[in-house]
């Protein structure tokens, strides 16, 4: 029986939805200064012209300066201060969007993505109509244009995350979300658990879903997400259980949808992870926002 395609973004930004905000278009000149503020990331893109690119000393995990000379994407996915060195000339053209992921720094994208990706445009089959319309709309001043700016950012991020998934050995990511979902057999356990978080989900009905043996199964996710299927499926849930509880909805509730027997079950997996109970790490989650 031929499956139907695996669709490996919808579930998981469904739950996790980003949001896009343009903040700047046309030539950048001189020095640009991106600074980092909690919950924010950076998607830039440079369609003509060159940059210098620098990062502060104490990101030791980045290139204190990159010289980018063709068309390119700049992904930031977490808050992280940066510098635009640009040369005074008109030369340039750049789109540049402020990210918003639910959960911030507990979202499971952002967790699972390198600090910054530098991808030349050329790379990625199918951007070039997405950018088209957005140069076009963030440079006319039409009713709307900001706001289908905003949308079609979120659009090219979706396009970069599909390519960073086919390619992850090329964007250097390492053992986690991306690289489970780029692997097919891993990619349908990983989509069942996004969609069905309730579920009684034991090791063997995991591997029924990749069509893998148990023990074949627990060492494949092990290997490709960087931890056992059973410590995955706690930790989406507890990520579902933060945005939820974000939201106001009660633990009892919350419990009941995630597949746990009472709301002392979940508190246990908070208490467990986190060393807080719900109530708690929700006061300082609204204290940390504020």
């Amino acid at each position: 029986m031929n499956r139907l395609p695996l669709d490996r973004l919808s579930g998981l930004m469904e739950q996790f939805k980003v949001r896009a905000r343009l903040f700047h278009h046309g030539p950048l000149c001189g020095i640009s200064r991106f600074p980092a503020e909690p919950g924010r990331g950076f998607l830039h893109v440079m369609r003509r012209g060159e940059l210098e690119l620098r990062h502060g000393a104490k990101h030791t995990e980045l290139p204190r300066r990159l010289l980018v000379t063709e068309p390119t994407l700049l992904f930031y996915p977490r808050p992280l201060t940066h510098e635009f060195r640009n040369p005074p000339e008109d030369g340039s053209d750049f789109v540049c969007a402020e990210l918003e992921f639910d959960g911030g720094d507990h979202n499971p994208l952002v967790r699972a993505l390198p600090p910054l990706i530098v991808l030349p445009l050329a790379c990625v089959e199918g951007l070039e109509p997405a950018l088209a319309l957005l140069f076009s709309e963030a440079e006319r001043l039409r009713c709307g244009h900001r706001l289908l700016a905003d949308r079609l950012f979120e659009v090219v991020l979706i396009q970069l995350l599909r390519w960073l998934i086919d390619h992850p050995a090329e964007a250097g990511i390492s053992p986690g979300l991306l690289s489970g979902l780029a692997d097919p057999r891993l990619a349908r356990a990983l989509v069942a658990l996004h969609e069905r978080p309730g579920e009684p989900w034991s090791l063997a009905a995991m591997a029924a879903e990749a069509g893998m043996s148990r023990s074949s199964f627990a060492a494949a996710f092990k290997a490709g997400v960087g931890q056992p299927p059973a410590d995955y499926l706690a930790g989406w849930r507890l990520s579902l259980a933060q945005t939820q509880l974000r939201q106001g909805r009660q633990v009892k509730q919350i419990a009941d949808e995630l597949g746990y027997a009472s709301a002392p079950a979940l508190s246990r997996l908070f208490s467990q992870r986190l060393g807080l109970s719900p109530r708690q790490w929700l006061e300082r989650s609204k204290q940390s926002t504020s």
